[in-house]
């Protein structure tokens, strides 16, 4: 890649999580990789590559991997939706990372249950600058929501700790007990903690953008499908678009 580019990576799990915004992108190129099909574009003054990672922290750290080194990309934006752990954290709400944790990683009595072996810590670190303008960009999106009845009250913008692990979380229990070892957790997803990681070893910026779907407990939201394809794809898409925007180019 040319160095005076500056490509941007937009990431989803789920077809339906990025469907709003592939209509949307101006057309360009496909490129096919391990299974993967990365669409190409230039869009809001920037080059951007956008890819489904598929759903989990393996298929995450692959495409993460992937879009770090055969496309160069030196920012990368995930977007998707996530079941709700804080207190106020309500069916909706968009929740921006500030850090992230793999919930399922414990290597104990070898290392401290959650802690990464070999880098000693147990959170990565979102970039602050990009976590702002995302936080910003979000903000200004949602208090132009309309979404019809399927969101029950106004949506919010939260920034803090966003968990992820190989675990589809939707009962009472399960919730509970990951609110219990990590109290200050927003959030619970099954790919941000994998690009997190990816990102944090080739030193490239990233933030992860996730709308909230239900409470991951019993209680799920009804219609989950209809949730993700006529709120939390729009809300990809306006973010997004707003975001890059932004973005020094």
């Amino acid at each position: 890649m040319n160095q005076a580019v500056r490509r941007v990576a937009i990431v989803a799990a789920m077809p339906e999580e990025l469907s709003a915004l592939l209509q949307a992108m101006p057309p360009g190129q496909q490129v096919q990789r391990a299974g993967r099909t990365f669409w190409l574009s230039q869009w809001c003054g920037h080059e951007v590559v956008a890819v489904l990672s598929r759903i989990g922290k393996v298929a995450a750290a692959t495409t993460t991997t992937l879009l770090l080194t055969e496309f160069e990309v030196d920012r990368v934006l995930f977007t998707g939706v996530a079941g709700g752990l804080g207190e106020g954290v309500r069916v909706g709400d968009v929740v921006v990372a500030d850090a992230l944790l793999q919930h399922d990683m414990d290597a104990s009595p070898l290392f401290p249950r959650f802690e990464l072996p070999g880098l000693g810590v147990d959170r990565l670190w979102a970039d602050a600058d990009l976590g702002r303008l995302v936080v910003q960009a979000a903000t200004d999106v949602l208090a132009e929501a309309h979404v019809h009845g399927l969101v029950p009250s106004a949506p919010r913008v939260h920034q803090g700790l966003v968990i992820s692990g190989d675990l589809f979380v939707d009962t009472t229990s399960e919730s509970d007990a990951l609110r219990l070892a990590l109290p200050d957790a927003l959030a619970v997803e099954m790919e941000g903690a994998a690009l997190a990681q990816g990102c944090h070893d080739f030193g490239v910026p990233f933030a992860v953008i996730r709308t909230i779907s239900d409470r991951a407990d019993d209680a799920a939201h009804v219609d989950f499908q209809r949730f993700v394809l006529e709120v939390a794809s729009r809300y990809s898409l306006a973010v997004v678009k707003a975001v890059l925007e932004r973005l020094p180019r």
